[in-house]
């Protein structure tokens, strides 16, 4: 159903308080004009700014002295008449004891004269017995047939002021619309606004504007960001296991396999040791399979406004099942649901955040394919390791021998070096018990020496470098040691 037809079903449902909260004000009052339109009630919007004024008639004049809340209230609690009542930014106001109690008095008469309240809000900030008396109503992110027509809305707006030359061809107009995907009505508006403001041209040049002003406002969003994706799985030393199970599915997205029978894979866990390589197959995975990658920050989740990091969770799982097919990484998902695990102090929220992750893992049908990568098996809540949750979980382990060679041969090659000047099997007996990440660093360090005593880089200097820098797998042996064990007959291991 449509966002009105949403609405509308809500509204002929005599529900006494609508709650709707969002950044797409204009939009939300133009979705509860149309409804009211369709029915016998009359509309009255509330705002600090203007008192009470009708919702339908703009030449009507306000209420007089009705801009304070509290004023707003007792003249909706005395009003006779079915009437859709529309408050904007109330919940800043409810720290006053009066506007608090005259809003619950407001939605108690609601709901015994079947008029009703629609609280229109940038931010989730009602206490919990507000909360408990609304039902909420979530704004979906247009499609691809509305984004379309915001587009050709936009472009002819802006033509009434001066004439756009517009020359692009069918197939580089939809790959623009597919590209608005996740983005609400005024965020696509306004990168149409500014694809056409410098040169007064709407053609395929402005695919690449439209591309980085996407993930500009993403990442201003704080939920996800945009990812480049430079590494390919041949990139990556060792992993054999992962890497065949990858290549099986990397066609699975597609209708030919939806006929054969196949469901499209849901997700992966790479549990492992820091620095293995888990957060790197990540992007490979992404550049293997031709998909955009988008990480979450599980860091911005959390708001100190109660129930408003629920709301981040969920508004950054729509934003990516409406960019999808996308690889969506979760890096250190145990950082940010750690809590759900033990008895936390944080009132509950971990175990809610956690179980809106389940949730959604369990019932979305988005071609999202999730990668979550996780350190520390002791911090993750059991649930999530259940059979299922994931397509599958793999343990990335410190490389062997041959595949510690490998990486090595890998790193020097990228920084412009011949593997076969070096002896690949002497460092790699010397490196033993290094991590990809470890290995890298100390071909960096090296270089680094060589460059300032203006040498050519060689084996020896190599091996002292290795020498002198203890790994993790020696400084945190025990704890290294103990999830080996766990993950020994719990996962499949990434490498052979």
């Amino acid at each position: 159903m449509t966002n009105q037809q949403r609405l509308e079903r809500l509204m002929l449902g005599r529900y006494p308080c609508i709650s709707i909260v969002t950044q797409e004000e204009t939009y939300a009052l133009g979705l509860i004009r149309e409804v009211v339109l369709r029915s016998p009630y009359h509309l009255k919007i509330w705002s600090m700014n203007g008192g009470i004024r009708d919702g339908l008639l703009a030449d009507q004049p306000a209420i007089p002295e009705t801009e304070h809340p509290a004023a707003a209230l007792y003249y909706f609690c005395k009003h006779e008449g079915r009437i859709v009542n529309v408050m904007l930014d109330i919940g800043d106001h409810l720290k006053d004891g009066r506007v608090f109690r005259l809003l619950r008095d407001l939605i108690e008469r609601c709901h015994d004269t079947g008029s009703q309240l629609v609280l229109v809000d940038h931010n989730d900030v009602f206490p919990a017995v507000i909360a408990a008396s609304t039902t909420r109503f979530e704004i979906s992110l247009p499609d691809e047939d509305e984004l379309e027509q915001i587009v050709k809305e936009t472009l002819r707006r802006l033509s009434q002021d001066e004439k756009i030359d517009i020359e692009i061809s069918r197939r580089t107009y939809q790959t623009i619309i597919r590209n608005l995907s996740g983005l609400n009505r005024r965020q696509a508006e306004q990168i149409i606004v500014e694809t056409v403001a410098e040169d007064r041209r709407f053609d395929a040049k402005d695919l690449h504007t439209v591309l980085a002003r996407k993930r500009q406002l993403i990442h201003d969003g704080g939920l996800l960001e945009f990812v480049e994706t430079p590494a390919d799985l041949d990139a990556i030393g060792g992993m054999k296991r992962l890497k065949v199970w990858l290549k099986h599915r990397q066609n699975v997205f597609s209708e030919e396999a939806a006929k054969f029978g196949l469901q499209a894979p849901r997700g992966i866990l790479l549990l492992g040791i820091q620095g293995a390589g888990k957060s790197y197959c990540a992007k490979a995975i992404a550049t293997a399979w031709q998909r955009p990658l988008l990480r979450m920050d599980v860091g911005a989740l959390y708001d100190r406004y109660i129930g408003e990091s629920e709301k981040r969770l969920r508004d950054a799982f729509r934003q990516a099942e409406m960019m999808a097919p996308i690889i969506l990484w979760i890096d250190e998902v145990e950082k940010a649901f750690a809590s759900a695990a033990s008895r936390s102090t944080d009132g509950g929220l971990s175990q809610r955040m956690f179980g809106a992750l389940l949730t959604w893992m369990q019932e979305h049908e988005s071609p999202v394919f999730l990668v979550a990568t996780a350190n520390d098996i002791e911090a993750l809540p059991p649930e999530l390791l259940r059979k299922g949750r994931f397509d599958e979980i793999f343990f990335v382990d410190l490389p062997s021998d041959t595949v510690r060679a490998e990486i090595l041969a890998i790193h020097l090659r990228k920084r412009g070096r011949d593997p076969a000047g070096f002896d690949l099997k002497l460092l790699a007996r010397k490196s033993e018990g290094f991590s990809g990440a470890e290995l890298e660093q100390a071909i960096i360090s090296s270089l680094h020496e060589a460059f300032a005593t203006g040498t050519e880089l060689d084996t020896d200097r190599i091996v002292k470098v290795i020498e002198s820098s203890p790994p993790l797998s020696v400084t945190q042996a025990e704890r290294i040691v103990t999830l080996q064990r766990w993950a020994k007959d719990r996962c499949v291991p990434a490498d052979e």
